[in-house]
């Protein structure tokens, strides 16, 4: 080849480049644009078909996929009107639903001055986004719960009022409208199973009332139980992207800029642990909340536990798939069908059972009146059971409060326990067809220790097998060999609300 040839050569690749480049310049700038959608039906079919962000736009930074997604993010503003109560008015933080006051002190009224008026005006703020083009917006529960009015700021200076469509306090979500709007840019929903530990989340919101703000972090862990609303659904996102006051009910995002969750609550005892609802909560939970304004979920009426290696040896089970029925609460579908606590739950209809999560989720999501078929391994055999759900309860437990009498143990255990008396029955709520012994106290080097035993609580089987009183009750544990499990079946009781609680302790007997 000449040496012009070879230039002309050289010449027409970068010609050919640039070109390349420019063209992928153009699609790349067309995937961060927001396009109108005509009317859907159905929420979740506009949230699926929502533009969303080319995961190329990460390598260039953030800025392009925060310039995508913010204009479908919105800052709520919430009014409430209460009667004073002898408080001033003021502004209150939707945080404080989960964390409590933020200890503002009421100003004493000095004499002379004119008494408070009766009702008092308090505002709030938070964070939510939009998931269709006619105006529906997700957001936290805590946010507008309670509030008299609703107001919606998109970033600019107007804002639109809003009403509450839906609300789900077990899973603090909720869906807000704003009329009269149409063509609004929404946000796509992600999906649960691809999101990975380590994957870059971005979260925006209204921290702190300072206006649309944008932070970026990592999924540090999920599947997070908090204890901040009902436990059963909770399931949260753990990440290191900073959440603050205001960001409630705001978008987290992955690279694509699809909402993978929901900003929900902080950690006031450490910096960058924030959580959010996970994407599949709402997911579950948005066509009830649209087409009925709340959530009814089926309910078994058992307590359940996941099955860990202890609880397979202590079962003699081949594999650690299933969920352990710890209590079958009475009149529920549960005892309807003749669940027994120490069940295995295997399958429900055609579904496997991993987890407790599996369980949850698939029966929560059936309506009341519906039959499902539990496949049950029970002392070794497997059984079959119909089950008809019914309305999911609220629920609230407390904890007894410990009694000191003369006791016996098992040194090995380290546990102290005593009869069942009718007059420790009677003074602790416990009823009288309630056979067992009663615990007083769990020694701090306890195999039981980390069991959630506490004094208060009554052993009412030993592997299986019943126990009437300390005789049999060491008697069931003398029996047991050396090197295997102990399974206790425990009951806690509530002699405020005459509840009860039941669950499996495991030890290793050395």
């Amino acid at each position: 080849m000449t040496p012009m040839s070879y230039e002309k050569s050289r010449r027409f690749a970068s010609a050919l480049l640039v070109f390349g480049a420019v063209v992928f310049g153009m699609v790349l700038t067309a995937g961060l644009d927001w396009t109108p959608l005509a009317y859907s039906s159905s929420v979740i079919e506009q949230a699926e078909s929502a533009v969303t962000v080319d995961p190329s736009a990460a390598t260039q930074g953030f800025a392009n996929l925060a310039e995508a997604v913010s204009p479908a993010v919105v800052s709520i503003r919430t009014i409430t009107f209460e009667e004073s109560k002898g408080r001033q008015g003021g502004t209150q933080d939707p945080f404080e639903f989960f964390f409590g006051p933020r200890n503002r002190p009421n100003a004493p009224q000095a004499p002379g001055q004119p008494q408070a008026p009766e009702e008092f005006r308090s505002e709030a703020g938070g964070s939510g986004f939009v998931i269709s083009s006619d105006g529906l917006i997700v957001t936290n529960n805590h946010v507008v719960e309670g509030a008299s009015e609703l107001m919606v700021n998109f970033g600019g200076d107007r804002e639109y009022p809003a009403t509450v469509r839906g609300t789900d306090p077990d899973t603090d979500l909720a869906l807000i409208q704003i009329e009269g709007q149409v063509d609004l840019p929404h946000l796509k929903l992600g999906a649960m199973d691809k999101v990975r530990v380590g994957d870059w989340v971005m979260v925006i919101g209204n921290p702190l009332r300072l206006g649309r703000t944008v932070t970026v972090g990592v999924v540090s862990a999920t599947g997070r139980t908090l204890g901040i609303t009902d436990v059963s659904f909770e399931n949260f996102i753990q990440t290191d992207a900073a959440i603050n006051f205001g960001n409630s009910g705001g978008p987290m995002v992955n690279m694509r800029g699809e909402v993978i969750g929901i900003a929900t609550a902080v950690n006031w005892g450490a910096e960058n642990i924030g959580f959010g609802v996970p994407v599949s909560t709402l997911r579950q939970v948005l066509p009830q909340l649209e087409t009925e304004g709340r959530v009814s979920r089926g309910y078994l009426g058992v307590t359940i536990q996941n099955l860990d290696f202890r609880i397979q040896q202590a079962f003699g089970l081949e594999s650690s798939a299933g969920a352990l029925v710890q209590n079958v609460n009475a009149g529920t579908p549960a005892a309807d069908a003749d669940i027994e606590h120490g069940d295995i739950i295997l399958q429900v209809d055609d579904r496997k059972i991993e987890t407790t999560r599996d369980l949850i989720d698939y029966v929560a999501s059936k309506r009341p009146g519906t039959k499902v078929e539990l496949e049950i391994l029970r002392d070794g055999k497997t059984i079959h059971s119909m089950v008809t759900l019914r309305e999911r309860p609220s629920n609230g437990e407390a904890a007894p409060a410990p009694s000191v009498v003369e006791p016996a143990g098992v040194e090995w255990l380290g546990l102290k326990y005593q009869e069942l008396s009718p007059g420790l029955k009677s003074s602790h709520g416990i009823p009288d067809s309630t056979q067992g012994v009663w615990i007083q106290t769990i020694e701090p080097r306890s195999p039981l220790a980390e069991e959630q035993i506490r004094p208060g609580d009554v052993v009412t089987e030993v592997n299986g097998t019943p126990v009437d009183g300390a005789e049999s009750f060491e008697a069931a544990v003398d029996n047991i060999e050396s090197g295997s499990f102990v399974r206790l079946y425990v009951e806690r009781f509530d002699p405020r609300s005459s509840r009860s609680a039941q669950f499996f302790a495991f030890a290793r007997k050395p």
